[in-house]
C-alpha cells in the first residue's frame, strides 16, 4: 500500500478500530500449484484479538473461516500437506510465506474537480481523483484444516461463536443476540467439517485514509459541500470522513 505521509494512519490502536469497524478483509494467498492459480483471494470477515495486558504494542491476530471448497482453501491444504516438519515428519499448518489482508472503509467514491472551489476557479489546475479508507496488514497464517485433529474442533467452536457474537452484538446492535446453540449441534458439526480455519499472527500493519487532505482549506470545504450535496447515505459518509481527517491534516 502506498502511504503517503498525509493520508497515512500511524496510530495501532486506530488501526485496530477500523478493522473492529469494517471486518470483512479481502484475505490474499501467493502459492505455487499445478492445479490453482497462483494467487487467490477470498473476502473473510474477521476476529480480531489483540493483547492488552503489556506495555508494548501488540499487532493482533486475525481470526477467520472459509469453505473447504473454496480453491483457495484448497491450495492452502495441498501446500501443507506437501511440507513436513524435518523433525516430526509431521505436516506443517503454518505457511512459510506472508499473506495478505486488506481492509476498505465504509465508503469510497469518486472526487469531481468541480468540487474544489477555491483552486478550479483560480487556475485551474486540478484533476480528479478517488476517494477511499483502507487498511492492509501482512503475517503469518496458521491453518486449521485436519478434521481429526483436537486442535481444529477447538480453533473452529471459538472462531464461530466468537464471529457470531461480535457481528450480532456490534454490527446488528442486538441486545439478544442469535447464539450458536439456537442451532441443533447435529447441524453445526455438519457445517464446521465444510469450513477451514484461518489464524494470522500479525506481523505488519498499514492503514490511509485518502480524504482530500493534500487540498488547501477551501478546496476541502467544496468537497464537504460537494459530497453533502448528492444527498446519499455514501455522500454523507464521505463528508464527514473528509471533515473529520481534514481537522488533523488541513493545507494552509
Amino acid at each position: 500500500m502506498y502511504l503517503r505521509a498525509v493520508h497515512a494512519e500511524a496510530d495501532v490502536a486506530k488501526l485496530h478500530q477500523f478493522i473492529r469497524a469494517n471486518p470483512l478483509g479481502i484475505f490474499t494467498t501467493a502459492i505455487e500449484s499445478k492445479s490453482f492459480p497462483f494467487l487467490q483471494s477470498s473476502h473473510i470477515p474477521w476476529v480480531l484479538d489483540t493483547d492488552q495486558t503489556t506495555s508494548e504494542t501488540h499487532l493482533g491476530v486475525l481470526r477467520g473461516h472459509i469453505a473447504r471448497a473454496n480453491p483457495q482453501a484448497k491450495v492452502l491444504i495441498e501446500h501443507l500437506k506437501s511440507q513436513t516438519n524435518s523433525d516430526t515428519e509431521q505436516p506443517v499448518q503454518t505457511l512459510s510465506r506472508d499473506i495478505m489482508v486488506l481492509f476498505n472503509g465504509p465508503a469510497h467514491h469518486y472526487v469531481t474537480p468541480k468540487f474544489y472551489t477555491e483552486t478550479k476557479p483560480l487556475s485551474g489546475k486540478v484533476v480528479p481523483t478517488w476517494n477511499y479508507s483502507a487498511v492492509q496488514v501482512y503475517g503469518r497464517a496458521t491453518i486449521f484444516h485436519d478434521t481429526k485433529a483436537s486442535s481444529t474442533g477447538t480453533f473452529l467452536d471459538k472462531q464461530i461463536r466468537d464471529l457470531s457474537l461480535q457481528s450480532e452484538k456490534e454490527i446488528m446492535g442486538y441486545e439478544k443476540p442469535w447464539q450458536v446453540d439456537d442451532a441443533p449441534a447435529s447441524y453445526i458439526e455438519i457445517l464446521k467439517k465444510a469450513i477451514i480455519g484461518v489464524q494470522i499472527e500479525i506481523t505488519d500493519i498499514g492503514g490511509k485514509y485518502k480524504m482530500s487532505q493534500e487540498m488547501g482549506v477551501g478546496d476541502q470545504r467544496g468537497v464537504v459541500e460537494g459530497f453533502k450535496a448528492m444527498g446519499s447515505g455514501v455522500g454523507d459518509e464521505m463528508a464527514r470522513t473528509v471533515e473529520e481527517r481534514g481537522k488533523t491534516g488541513v493545507k494552509a
